[in-house]
């Protein structure tokens, strides 16, 4: 019976690794998911500039992250195209016109007195 106990044990032995190992693997596997943390953050930036281009959402942030938008132009346009059918309060805003204020192209004559009399 003793010896079964010693053979179990030098089978542990030989299935373990030396601290040094471990620890190598460990950090190497840290600097990979570091890696893959960064390409996750480039994609989700890369996606926000592709839809700012697209230029018809106010808020960037509102389209849900796809990979395939970053492969495939169509499908984000068609992404974004089926977000503004569903909830067009989405929609960027454009002023057009005249708002009264900026610059204007003619010279405008203020008459104070006039200001005054219309009081």
């Amino acid at each position: 019976m003793e010896e079964s106990g010693q053979v179990d044990q030098s089978e542990d032995d030989a299935e373990t690794f030396p601290r040094e190992y471990v620890e190598k693997l460990r950090q190497e596997n840290g600097k990979y998911r570091q890696r893959a943390q960064r390409a996750d953050e480039l994609a989700h930036r890369l996606h926000r500039a592709l839809v700012v281009a697209d230029g018809r959402l106010h808020d960037p942030t509102d389209l849900d992250f796809d990979e395939a938008h970053l492969d495939d132009g169509d499908a984000l346009t068609e992404a974004v195209a089926d977000l503004l059918a569903r909830k067009p309060h989405l929609a960027a805003r454009r002023v057009t016109g005249d708002v009264g204020q900026g610059a204007t192209s003619g010279k405008a004559d203020v008459n104070l007195l006039g200001l005054l009399g219309g009081r």
